[in-house]
């Protein structure tokens, strides 16, 4: 075998061992100091007053726009207890546990201001420590 060929053998080779971490979604949330967090380090909520027997968000225009869902791409998939639904205006979006998840307009990344609000219906959603 030449040199070149040897190269060529050892890309393909190189390739295909990192093609099944490719192929591997990551999840769309993680923990951080106890809660809940998406790629960008905004804190994560879940809203009481949607409908998770039937996986639907309720929050919807200006509540969307306040609490924005966490929105799942195209080629995105279902893993253990993260789950996709669709929105009303066709967009989908993720929940873990059945439950939608949103981050809040007014959070800064890792910090949760909106923990309680609009009578107790919004929560952070905090990791399970066991």
């Amino acid at each position: 075998m030449t040199r070149h060929t040897l190269t060529w053998m050892a890309l393909f080779g190189a390739t295909a061992l990192a093609m099944p971490g490719l192929a591997a979604a990551a999840e769309p949330a993680m923990e951080q100091d106890g809660l809940l967090v998406d790629h960008n380090s905004m804190p994560l909520y879940t809203y009481a007053k949607d409908d998770i027997d039937n996986g639907k968000s309720v929050c919807n225009d200006k509540c969307a726009a306040n609490w924005p869902p966490l929105k799942a791409a195209a080629g995105d998939a279902e893993d253990g207890e993260w789950t996709i639904i669709k929105r009303d205006d066709g967009t989908m979006q993720w929940a873990y546990k059945g439950s939608p998840l949103y981050t809040f307009k007014a959070d800064s990344p890792g910090k949760a201001t909106g923990d309680g609000k609009a009578d107790n219906a919004w929560k952070v959603v905090k990791v399970d420590s066991d």
